[in-house]
């Protein structure tokens, strides 16, 4: 990534050994933690501020990399959240290529990987998460290594891959009915492979939409031509020759294949908070300041549950949650009030469809559809009483636009 392994300026890569101090140190160089540099130096934070990641690019955006960049309509250089004179302008010092493997909140320190002692007075965890792994017989070759074409889809090296083995495949089986799978089942459609989607529960999308919008999915992605097994388990890989060949599933069904997708889910970031003796419940315990148990520390992103105050812990794993949460961190490292609350809010796009929703929806949510599934454009309203708690949309970007102002007004209120 052109600017983004460069080494002049702000930006140090990883090799040299040395020791640093800093104000804050972020840990984790994706959208939390480049928010919070932000954000910091927005709010009057004079002190050095380093940002600390494990890829060697500068933090750049995760969305396209399942959409736009695997279509090959977005390259590298244009997914950079910043380039690299921002971070000057903003006197942030980017080290990338180098992980933090030890921090210690109670003395300041922490170590990385390449033997830099970085001290510090705040520290601010934006880990993000990594693909949940699939376990089933055949996955590794006999030497230990994954068989050749099984990818997971996280960073943007993964995506390299990713694009590269699409141009060739033919026969792909997608492992996962959730949002990064059925988006690289759609781009893989598009790019003309035969795509089988395997989804071991009964529904698609089913953590996250309601039973409505999971069967408008599952039929518009058949009328398009990708085949869709719902309730399905798989009981092994094949392969030959170190490449994959196909999958097995549960029911003694075989599926040829020369890629297939694993996305059956995303696991928080917490070794190393646990390891600091942070509390850890299914991501890193914080609460809506983004504060951590530990008095120095703070985290955003991925990587947290949230203990809320008004209801029960939540994880939103999303480009909004991260840049709000970050924002909540820096107030909090800065001593200043909470943002205000904003409203969670998400979108998806597959093949032509643009899914959106904001707000909180809750389980026992009246729900009302407005406009016509069959033309693919609609607005799907949860409601509790009057009080209208969240709005899916398909197809309907304005309508979207004034429900999130809606929502948004409401909250207001509720601060």
């Amino acid at each position: 990534m052109t600017g983004a392994e460069g080494a002049a300026g702000a930006v140090t890569r990883a090799g040299a050994e040395g020791a640093l101090s800093t104000g804050t140190l972020i840990v984790g160089a994706g959208q939390a933690g480049s928010q919070l540099a932000l954000s910091l130096r927005q709010g009057g934070y004079e002190s050095p501020v380093l940002l600390v990641g494990d890829e060697p690019h500068l933090p750049y955006q995760r969305p396209p990399l399942s959409k736009a960049y695997l279509a090959g309509d977005v390259e590298p250089d244009r997914l950079l959240l910043r380039g690299e004179s921002a971070y000057q302008r903003i006197d942030v010092q980017v080290l990338t290529g180098d992980p933090v493997v030890t921090v210690d909140p109670d003395a300041g320190v922490a170590r990385t990987a390449a033997g830099r002692t970085i001290v510090f007075d705040h520290l601010a965890l934006t880990l993000g998460g990594r693909p949940r792994e699939l376990s089933v017989p055949g996955m590794v070759t006999d030497t230990g290594f994954r068989v050749q074409g099984i990818h997971y889809l996280r960073s943007l090296d993964d995506a390299r891959g990713l694009r590269e083995r699409l141009a060739d495949a033919r026969r792909v089986v997608v492992i996962g009915g959730g949002f990064i799978g059925l988006e690289f089942a759609a781009g893989a459609r598009k790019a003309g492979a035969e795509v089988t989607v395997v989804e071991a529960a009964g529904r698609l999308m089913g953590r996250a939409v309601p039973e409505e919008v999971s069967e408008f999915y599952l039929g518009a992605h058949e009328r398009r031509g990708t085949r869709v097994l719902l309730g399905t388990g798989l009981s092994g890989i094949r392969s030959s020759d170190g490449k994959v060949t196909g999958v097995e599933l549960a029911d003694g069904g075989m599926l040829d294949a020369d890629l297939v997708l694993v996305g059956v889910g995303l696991v928080p970031e917490t070794d190393l908070a646990m390891e600091a003796g942070l509390a850890c419940e299914g991501g890193i315990i914080v609460d809506e300041r983004s504060a951590t148990s530990h008095p120095r520390v703070v985290a955003a992103g991925d990587c947290t549950v949230v203990h809320r105050t008004d209801g029960p812990p939540v994880r939103h794993e999303s480009v909004n949650n991260a840049v709000e949460q970050a924002k909540a961190a820096a107030a909090t490292i800065l001593g200043e009030p909470a943002p205000e609350r904003v409203e969670p809010w998400f979108w998806s796009d597959q093949y032509d469809l643009k899914l959106q929703m904001v707000g909180r929806p809750g389980p026992g949510d009246e729900l009302q559809i407005e406009g016509d599934l069959a033309e693919e454009s609609f607005v799907l309203v949860h409601r509790v009483g009057d009080r209208v708690t969240a709005v899916l949309t398909v197809n309907s970007p304005r309508r979207f636009m004034a429900a999130r102002r809606d929502l948004q007004s409401f909250a207001a209120t509720l601060a």
